[in-house]
């Protein structure tokens, strides 16, 4: 959305617009339908916030007064989000996640209607404001948009009256609902209510159940909360699972002419031991010159999806596959993703190939694109290629001699890329990534490390090659496509980091070099200031996100970068495939870039929407765990330092938990937001971000997603009890099938996302 206001502000702006209906800017832009409905919301918030107006006729018109009012210099609209006090805060639209908060407007809880946490709203600035208060002041005049009207909730009876208490803190008090014996709801179950009312400071909230999810606590019913609470997609339509039932009633492995026939090259996988599709396979060889020819084989979604169909209409909408702690909420239908389109061993799959030419030392030489079908001779998991490395001659009774011979070269090429990505500037976080572990329930029972091994590292060099040189290729016949964009980060928020860093006592130059990036990154490499550095580093960060426009990836240091590799769980991977046959078989594709803008929003959307959701679930599967676990000891990273306290997360079970500064009672501490610090009055009580600490676990309440932990000292005492309970010979529960590669969509470990 954002960026189609950007496009529409910039369309108006030009010194030869002339007023005009908001559906010939539609048609001027190039959109169509869905692009011209998404153009009229973008256009009715900025009139709300007074960039734009209309005139006479509704012709859209470049605003500065509006109805006798400088709309401009008084009103902003933004994201509103509600304390639980009553009061809350707008996020102005346009406001960089780097923004300090003191540039948030406070509103008021007698100010702030009916707004709820995640709306859109119009705000009026108030001229002055108390000056014990920094941030400017304002009211809502106006919720824009719903962040949603469902939420999720627990059911319960008091004085003979029916309530929900609603899930987390969007509502300071519980929502009456109406009739709930129409539902059966009993108390203590799990609900969805639609909003009738939304609460405000002068009247309380009333609901209605649509939905009895099942007994708090019930196998199942945390997971099934999530998806409600998220809207998350659940059973694909009629139409589209017909789709995919006819494809794969069509498909019987032969290979039609147009597509190159490469089932007689040694090709193989390399995947998470209990991934259950496969959308990448590799070859290698050495050419006449002594070059290195890369072959990275990609599943050929597009043959099966294609556009304006019921598949492509779900594939468009899902955007993203969803992988929560127990199960995956797949972008398409099992039949293809599990099927049709996955790179099984020993079977002949369609697959879109990138052959790249590189030199010796990994220099880029040439590329080539083409429709081909492959046969995966061999199926690896991370871990036996780990094995592998460690012991070449072990495996040559396992292999064949090409298979032996190309995990050689893969490691060998693979490590030389890593050196020069390294060497361009490229970002490599060293962060602590944990995963829970489930059992059959979906109820944890420990957590294992993530570690970034050289197998994954070999798989991941090979689809950055792979992304980069597709989005050359594209860009070199001058096509628009869906870049994946990790903006350069906010200088403010470098300026911060800096003094952040040197207050740790590491001097350093301009953090706005990633070359001093990478510099830092390696000083405090096995110190106890690494945990610091990382977290405050990866915070100062912008979000990567997928736009036409032409800016690079920041931490990849790549000037022309885009998804390839995954057109299975990610649909911009599946425009850009459709690109690209259109380049192998001559056509000229459709290509509007307005189109594609919209898309970019709709499917960034979609991934910050399954990312949040995968935490949410992780979050409240941690909690009952830790429920039950009161008073027990853990070591914990300090993630966030705050006036009121401390944010740890804990280390061998990643639950995040606030430890208040009021149960630090040894002393009387004062805060410096510049430097990330709370500090007490006694030589050495300083808490800053990155710190290791012991904390026991206190309190926690489930529904309001809230963990107190107490804290015990600065290092964990050895042999103390701790909440992890290792799985059992590092196997691995939860979602089994559709298990995404991490490392390639991180810079490592818990990163920035790439």
């Amino acid at each position: 959305m954002e960026n189609l206001q950007e496009q529409l502000l910039e369309y108006c702006r030009r010194p030869e617009y002339k007023p005009v209906k908001p559906r010939v800017i539609a048609k001027k832009l190039a959109l169509d339908e869905e692009g011209t409905r998404e153009l009229k919301r973008a256009l009715k918030r900025l009139v709300k916030r007074g960039a734009l107006g209309y005139g006479a006729n509704h012709l859209v018109t470049v605003a500065g007064v509006i109805d006798g009012q400088n709309n401009a210099a008084n009103r902003i609209a933004g994201v509103f989000r509600r304390t639980e006090q009553g009061y809350g805060f707008v996020r102005p639209d346009g406001a960089s996640a780097a923004a300090d908060r003191k540039d948030d407007v406070y509103i008021a809880a007698k100010d702030s209607l009916d707004a709820s946490t995640g709306d859109q709203v119009l705000v009026r600035l108030r001229k002055k404001r108390e000056a014990r208060r920094p941030n400017p002041e304002g009211e809502i005049v106006e919720v824009i948009e719903r962040e949603t009207h469902k939420f999720v909730g627990t059911y319960f009876e008091s004085a003979g009256q029916a309530f929900v208490q609603v899930d987390g803190k969007p509502f300071t008090q519980p929502i009456a609902v109406g009739d709930p014996g129409a539902k059966n709801a009993q108390p203590d179950d799990k609900v969805v209510i639609e909003m009738v009312r939304f609460p405000s400071h002068v009247h309380d909230g009333e609901g209605v159940i649509t939905e009895v999810l099942g007994p708090r606590g019930d196998p199942g019913v945390d997971t099934l909360s999530i998806v409600r609470e998220f809207n998350l997609p659940e059973e694909f339509a009629a139409d589209a699972l017909a789709e995919a039932r006819d494809e794969a009633d069509k498909f019987d492995e032969s290979i039609p002419a147009g597509r190159r026939d490469l089932t007689k090259q040694t090709v193989i996988t390399i995947d998470p031991v209990d991934a259950r599709d496969f959308d990448d396979a590799i070859s290698l060889e050495r050419t006449d010159k002594g070059h290195w020819l890369l072959g990275v084989h990609i599943a050929d979604v597009s043959h099966f999806v294609r556009p304006k169909t019921a598949l492509d209409r779900e594939a468009y909408q899902r955007a993203t596959s969803t992988y929560l702690p127990d199960r995956v909420i797949p972008m398409l239908p099992e039949v293809i993703s599990n099927g049709l389109a996955s790179l099984q061993p020993d079977r002949v799959r369609y697959t879109k190939t990138i052959f790249i030419e590189l030199s010796p030392e990994g220099i880029p030489l040439g590329t080539e694109a083409m429709s081909a079908a492959i046969k995966s001779c061999r199926r690896f998991s991370y871990e036996e290629v780990d094995h592998y490395l460690a012991d070449h001659s072990a495996w040559k009774a396992k292999l064949t001699p090409e298979v032996h011979k190309l995990l050689a070269s893969m490691h060998e090429l693979a490590m030389v890329l890593r050196a020069r990505r390294f060497a361009r500037g490229s970002l490599e976080l060293s962060m602590n990534e944990v995963k829970i572990d489930l059992d059959k329930n979906g109820q944890v029972v420990g957590a294992h490390r993530v570690i970034n091994t050289e197998s994954h590292q070999m798989i991941e060099e090979f689809m950055l090659a792979a992304n980069e040189a597709v989005a050359q290729l594209l860009f070199k016949n001058e096509l628009h496509f869906l870049r994946r964009v990790h903006a350069s980060p906010d200088p403010r928020k470098l300026k911060l980091l800096t003094e952040f860093v040197s207050g740790l006592g590491f001097k350093v130059d301009s953090l706005e070099s990633r070359f001093e990036m990478q510099r830092l990154l390696a000083a405090v490499a096995g110190r106890p200031e690494q945990h610091a550095v990382n977290y405050a580093l990866l915070r100062s960060l912008q979000r990567a996100v997928y736009a036409p426009e032409e800016e690079g990836h920041y931490a990849l240091a790549s000037d022309c970068y885009c998804h390839f590799t995954s057109p299975i769980r990610r649909y911009p991977d599946l425009t850009v495939h459709r690109l690209l046959d259109a380049i192998v078989t001559g056509r000229k594709p459709r290509n509007d870039f307005g189109e594609l803008a919209i898309a970019g929003v709709h499917c960034s959307d979609r991934e910050r929407r399954a990312e949040a959701a995968e935490r949410e679930l992780t979050k409240v599967k941690l909690l009952n765990y830790l429920a039950t676990r009161i008073g027990e000891k853990m070591a914990g990273i300090i993630t966030g330092v705050e006036e009121f306290g401390l944010f740890v997360q804990g280390i061998e079970l990643p639950g995040e938990g606030l430890v208040h500064v009021s149960s630090l009672q040894d002393d009387f501490y004062r805060y410096d937001k510049r430097s990330h610090l709370l500090t007490g009055h006694r030589a050495g009580n300083a808490f800053r971000l990155g710190d290791v600490v012991e904390v026991q676990i206190a309190r926690v309440d489930v529904d309001r997603r809230e963990l107190d932990f107490r804290l015990v000292g600065r290092e964990p005492s050895k042999g103390r009890g701790k909440v992890l309970i290792p799985a059992a010979h590092g196997k691995r529960h939860g979602a089994a099938k559709g298990q995404r590669k991490s490392p390639p969509s991180r810079v490592k470990k818990g990163g920035h996302r790439k």
